[in-house]
């Protein structure tokens, strides 16, 4: 009971005291919540791989893994990335085969692509080093306003906004904003007003304060915890009980939906399985696959597209159905486990324990590796 009295009183000390009669305009309401915030973060900000040691190369590659990725999700894959490409020169040499195999599991895959061309322009023009200049971060592949604010702020201590998404629905919560948060006019406007009202001696901390107020308080699913906000007293849509119907996001295009036909292709030593390379350009570009095929397709027109004689094949079991979404896509998958003799030439004959090793399967096909 003592210990929830004084995390109350001290969670009303930060609150920020507003004369009703003249009401803050946007840029002082940002500044009046500059002191509460980093006070709340150094109290509550979570203890993180890449916040241990905050240097160029490692905000990068967790900034960049943390797209589309949630947190916990990411500190595995990044402590073995790291082990094994722990400076831009490491990853500028990595084969891509590899590369994908580390990056397995994060999808997303051109943003493993573009690391590595942004890696090798960092050593042939950077001497291996990122560099310490938001223009210049920008300048590199894969590296957008808000990684590139993100790496300057945290890494070098250069008073940069880094706005994404947790950052938008906190601002336009704090100023009551009913602007598209998905326009780029509105992010652009977004971040010219934080880098007026940002502190300048502690732009790392206060870009982070605020991505941790997003994920951890003013959440995107679900009620905001506004009883445990620094920012609570200052925060327009608290005050007039509208969190819920802000930020604005116009609804986006719906996803296309595809029938796929998956199959997994075993050979009767029970040791080997198909997999092919898709193309180098488009959806997967360049990853190891299982094969697989337009269409829900019913078992003879399966073996027909594979390219597989009746005379081949051993065994045919059906798979259970699987859905995998991308960002504008969707596939609605059937699978087939398909024991057979021999394997057309069209696909590679892999060991299945290389699977673990060498070749990187993308988690569209997730739902089917149990039975490689």
């Amino acid at each position: 009971m003592e210990g929830e009295v004084s995390l109350k009183n001290w969670y009303e000390e930060l609150q920020v005291l507003e004369d009703e009669s003249r009401p803050l305009s946007p840029k002082e309401r940002l500044r009046a919540g500059n002191a509460p915030l980093l006070a709340w973060f150094r109290r509550h900000a979570r203890v993180l791989p890449w916040r241990e040691r905050p240097e160029a190369y490692r905000v990068w590659i967790s900034e960049i893994m943390l797209q589309q990725t949630r947190v916990e999700a990411v500190k595995p894959y990044y402590e073995r990335f790291l082990a094994e490409c722990p400076d831009a020169r490491a990853l500028a040499e990595v084969p891509d085969d590899r590369l994908m195999k580390l990056w397995e599991g994060l999808g997303y895959y051109n943003r493993a692509r573009n690391l590595k061309k942004a890696a090798q322009i960092v050593c042939e023009r950077h001497g291996g080093e990122l560099p310490a200049s938001y223009e210049e971060l920008l300048a590199l592949p894969g590296i957008g306003s808000y990684t590139a604010g993100a790496i300057a702020s945290i890494a070098y201590g250069i008073a940069v906004p880094a706005v994404d998404g947790n950052v938008l629905r906190v601002i336009s919560r704090v100023l009551l904003s009913r602007e598209d948060v998905l326009k780029a006019s509105v992010k652009k406007s977004m971040e010219v007003l934080l880098s007026e009202t940002m502190p300048q001696d502690e732009p790392g901390n206060y870009n982070q304060a605020l991505m941790e107020i997003g994920a951890m308080v003013c959440i995107p699913n679900g009620a905001p915890k506004c009883e445990e906000c620094p920012l609570a007293s200052l925060c327009l849509a608290h005050r007039q009980h509208a969190e819920q119907q802000v930020p604005v996001k116009m609804p986006k295009k719906a996803r296309r939906k595809e029938l796929r036909t998956v199959l997994v292709l075993e050979g009767v030593d029970g040791i080997h399985v198909a997999l092919r390379k898709r193309a180098d350009s488009g959806l997967l570009a360049g990853l190891y696959e299982l094969p697989n095929f337009d269409g829900k397709l019913e078992r003879e027109e399966m073996l027909r597209e594979a390219g597989i004689s009746q005379t081949d094949v051993v065994s045919v079991q059906p798979l259970p159905e699987a859905k995998h979404i991308f960002s504008h896509v969707e596939w609605h998958m059937t699978g087939y486990f398909v024991k057979v003799q021999a394997v057309p030439e069209a696909y590679l004959w892999v060991e299945k324990q290389k699977l673990q090793t060498e070749y990187g399967l993308p988690s569209a096909f997730a739902a089917y590796r149990k039975w490689l």
